[in-house]
């Protein structure tokens, strides 16, 4: 187990994660689309802004709760649907929702996780639980995955939208990354490298538990190859409005970066948006998720929530990200880094920083509530225009 207290940043758990999972696994995480501009973009955009302090101001008490999607959080955070959590670290979406659990906040399990929607219930039934899907070319199964996700009490439906088609990834398609793992030369000498990944890899055999009933695997699947057997890209946004009378409860829905796509949200009544590229890993050179967000919030006009899914790598982006008129952020790497480190550990360590860091800036800021943000506490430079 690594040293998880000298880890100061999420850059350090990133690094942590690097030297304990094989290369190819590590880079299905780290990785982007094509030539990654938009991934870079997501993390590097938030550079962009600086902070406009107010002192003077007493900042004795703070606290950085808030309300999302109708739910009391810790935080403004939530941890994102992120497929294959299981590979990282034993039972990971497990290991990740007791995380949030203790930290106050809601867990979005993906469609693409390893543990099923009734395991990841049962073993954490105190987590806020949401449930995301993808369009799904069987009715059937979609239908039973909505079901099943309202019966084991998943409170939120998040419906992805951009991934009609899976995104090229140069990385992926180098490593030949696959589930199960494809054991070439060059995979295996990687996970021998690594014999505490392994030793967890063969205690807690990988497959899509969402789907086991419905599509047993055989054989090796790429990620590209799992989507497009199961995804539908005709799905539109008639669509999303079954979905919403079918699940009848909260829905926000995932993937917005177009102005026009926010008022068509908020036009069927959803929930929240959630401004996303996809963690840059679908289509390249599109904007980031946070030099969209102001066009998007300027839209939707505080008529539904908005989160930013995207870059969040410190806590003052998270401020930055609530000035620019986002409810709350997901994250989805920095947790993942943290589980590939240390399991349950490690997710919890990348959230104390987070919140850590999100405390100071409040302090520092003189705000002492998140609804006290405001594009005031933003920048601007009128002498360089």
């Amino acid at each position: 187990m690594p040293r998880l207290d000298f880890a100061a940043s999420i850059a350090d758990l990133r690094l942590l994660a690097r030297a304990r999972l094989p290369r190819s696994v590590f880079e299905f995480i780290d990785g982007g689309a094509a030539d990654e501009y938009t991934l870079k973009a997501n993390s590097d955009d938030f550079g962009a802004f600086r902070l406009m302090p107010d002192v003077g101001v007493d900042v004795a008490l703070r606290s950085s709760a808030t309300t999302v999607v109708g739910k009391p959080s810790r935080l403004p955070l939530v941890l994102a649907p992120t497929g294959l959590a299981g590979l990282y670290w034993p039972k990971g979406e497990i290991a990740a929702a007791r995380s949030a659990a203790r930290a106050g906040i809601s867990f979005c399990l993906s469609t693409n996780s390893v543990a099923s929607m009734e395991e990841v219930a049962d073993a954490v039934p105190e987590v806020d639980r949401w449930f995301q899907l993808y369009f799904l070319k069987d009715p059937d199964l979609m239908r039973s995955m909505v079901e099943r996700a309202r019966a084991s009490g998943y409170r939120v439906l998040c419906i992805t939208l951009d991934l009609a088609v899976q995104g090229r990834r140069d990385r992926d398609i180098r490593n030949a990354f696959t589930v199960p793992l494809k054991p070439r030369l060059t995979t295996v000498l990687e996970v021998l490298a690594r014999p505490a990944w392994l030793a967890g890899f063969l205690r807690a055999p990988i497959r899509f538990g969402n789907f086991a009933a419905a599509a047993p695997q055989g054989g090796f699947s790429s990620i590209a190859q799992h989507i497009a057997k199961l995804c539908d890209a005709s799905a539109d946004w008639d669509t999303v409005a079954r979905l919403i009378e079918l699940w009848d409860g909260p829905v926000v829905v995932k993937g917005l970066l177009n102005p026009r796509d926010a008022e068509r949200a908020v036009a069927l009544g959803v929930d929240a948006i959630i401004v996303s590229n996809h963690g840059g890993r679908q289509l390249d050179r599109v904007p980031s998720a946070i030099a969209a967000l102001p066009a998007i919030a300027a839209a939707v006009a505080g008529r539904t929530q908005i989160i930013l899914d995207g870059g969040v790598r410190r806590g003052i982006d998270i401020a930055i990200a609530r000035c620019l008129g986002a409810d709350a952020c997901m994250i989805g790497r920095p947790f993942l880094w943290g589980l590939a480190a240390a399991g349950e550990a490690g997710v919890t360590r990348a959230l104390d920083i987070l919140r850590d860091e999100l405390d100071i800036a409040m302090a520092l800021l003189g705000v002492t509530s998140m609804d006290a943000f405001s594009a005031g506490h933003l920048w601007r430079n009128e002498t360089a225009r």
